[in-house]
């Protein structure tokens, strides 16, 4: 790797700072060096591999990110990095509601570029083994840290599912098998 992984990383920590994932004491930005570490594990670039480390940072730092993200890694870091993101907080803090942003995002993936679905893929792959993780560990309460609760949630990651297979994202068998124990632990309807 070269100085713009670890400058990557350090961005992503400021920007992530304080921040723990849902409902845990884990570190925010454990999630971001793990799905650049699949992306990597993937056959990524090292500029997919920045925008793994910094795909979040617009969501949840805010716009403000934007500017230098396209200053130090360049336009195509930025592109994936916008790409992968879902929702921009507005001035006050607050996002679209999570159906419509997420109703949004599947359409946006539909044409997105190959090199910015390999860094998504990476991302929902990661949050579906930690679900998977926290399921096998804390059970269905899992779901009420999320907006979506359990059946909003397995909507959702059926829906990536289905898509990244149809847009042949290397991650997508693992993806589908990850949904698949998941599901056998909570049989929704």
């Amino acid at each position: 790797m070269t100085p713009r992984f670890t400058q990557a990383i350090t961005l992503a920590a400021t920007a992530h700072e304080g921040q723990l994932r849902k409902g845990t004491a884990i570190p925010y930005i454990t999630h971001p060096v793990a799905v650049a570490g699949l992306v990597a594990q993937y056959g990524g670039d090292e500029d997919q591999q920045i925008a793994a480390l910094l795909h979040d940072v617009l969501e949840d730092g805010g716009p403000q990110y934007a500017a230098p993200i396209g200053e130090q890694f360049g336009p195509r870091v930025l592109a994936m990095v916008q790409a992968c993101t879902d929702g921009v907080p507005d001035a006050q803090g607050h996002k679209a509601p999570w159906t419509e942003r997420k109703r949004a995002y599947l359409a946006h993936l539909k044409s997105a570029p190959d090199e910015a679905l390999l860094v998504s893929g990476c991302d929902k792959l990661n949050n579906a083994r930690a679900i998977l993780d926290d399921l096998v560990t804390i059970g269905p309460a899992v779901f009420d840290r999320f907006n979506a609760k359990l059946e909003g949630a397995v909507w959702y990651y059926e829906a990536l599912s289905h898509l990244f297979t149809e847009r042949k994202v290397p991650v997508a068998k693992a993806l589908a098998d990850t949904l698949q124990k998941i599901k056998r632990l909570v049989p929704v309807s």
